[in-house]
């Protein structure tokens, strides 16, 4: 049965049948606070006669549960939220929530001023956060209000667990691939030095480079394509014997075969390029990038799986990266 005009019955209805207060009717019907026996059964007895359904946000209020999943990205601008790689976080994230019941954010923390945690620690309508680009100082400022409901994407913590890619092995992948095809010389186009789990690739790129007796050769990147070809010029300027560079993130490493090929030299006659992340674009392009594989979609389903159950998790979850061999290296 519904009410008059043939609208749904809303709480204010059963609380007018049932002759009781609207915060007295929403406390027996959410299952919380007191309420009197007379009054329960009169606001059930109404439930029934009206065919009331509780709204299922509004329940998730009630009780606290939170009705939306908030992926917060932490960048040095807001541009950060037009990465793809955030987009495929929020819409693999997007898929797991959606059968819950339960909407996803998007939220920019800006580097060096996490306080807007403390705003989504203070939300109801928050129910986990996904962070992304996770650096220590943000581990640090997770407020008590939102411990047991945050997981990272990068770096974690005893508190906060995190899921991530094992880039370190996939760096190794490729850097032993291009060792194994001749390429002694090599160039690594890094990440940003602010970001923890960029660090890996690095520190997997000296070990490498020290056992071979072979010179270590940085550049600092920043997973553009624009910093990928001006860092081809860098690299040719400085080391013109450079036969392989390997960037960090697919991006950087398309900017770079767009640098080599500005200077006119031959990729991979010349210089092999290789990247990590296995974008879409990857396979693609002409040559076709040598990269390593990123689980993106693998990481975020579970991250977010993991704030929905309720469930601790293990303090790191990597998941594995291979090397995924094309024309460019």
């Amino acid at each position: 049965m519904t009410t008059a005009a043939h609208r749904p019955a809303t709480l204010e209805d059963v609380a007018r049948v049932a002759g009781v207060s609207r915060s007295t009717a929403s406390r027996v019907v959410a299952g919380t606070g007191f309420a009197s026996p007379a009054a329960r059964q009169q606001v059930t007895a109404a439930v029934d006669q009206l065919g009331y359904v509780p709204n299922p946000a509004a329940r998730a209020l009630v009780r606290g549960d939170g009705v939306r999943l908030v992926v917060a990205v932490l960048g040095t601008s807001a541009a950060v939220l037009e990465d793809p790689y955030v987009h495929q976080v929020v819409g693999s994230a997007a898929r797991v929530c959606t059968a819950a019941g339960v909407g996803v954010a998007l939220h920019w923390l800006p580097l060096g001023d996490p306080r807007g945690l403390d705003q989504l620690g203070g939300d109801r309508t928050v129910c986990g956060v996904i962070l992304v680009n996770t650096t220590e100082d943000v581990l640090d400022a997770v407020p008590r209000s939102l411990r047991g409901r945050v997981v990272s994407i990068g770096v974690g913590s005893q508190t906060v667990p995190s899921f991530d890619v094992d880039n370190g092995a996939g760096a190794e992948a490729v850097l032993r691939h291009l060792y194994a095809t001749g390429r002694r010389r090599i160039a690594m186009v890094t990440g940003p030095r602010w970001l923890p789990c960029a660090q890996r690739p690095v520190q997997t790129y000296r070990r490498l480079m020290g056992h071979a007796g072979l010179p270590e050769r940085e550049l600092p990147g920043d997973f553009t394509a624009a910093r990928g070809r001006v860092a081809a010029g860098e690299a040719l300027h400085r080391w013109p014997d450079v036969d392989a560079i390997f960037a960090i993130s697919d991006d950087t490493a398309l900017g770079v075969i767009a640098g080599l090929r500005d200077a006119g030299v031959r990729v991979p006659g010349d210089v092999a390029v290789a990247g990590f992340d296995d974008i879409p674009l990857a396979g693609m392009t002409a040559p076709a990038l040598t990269t390593a594989s990123h689980p993106v979609g693998r990481i975020a389903a579970a991250a977010a799986t993991a704030l929905l159950d309720g469930r601790p998790a293990v303090p790191v979850t990597l998941f594995p990266s291979a090397l995924v061999a094309r024309a460019s290296a």
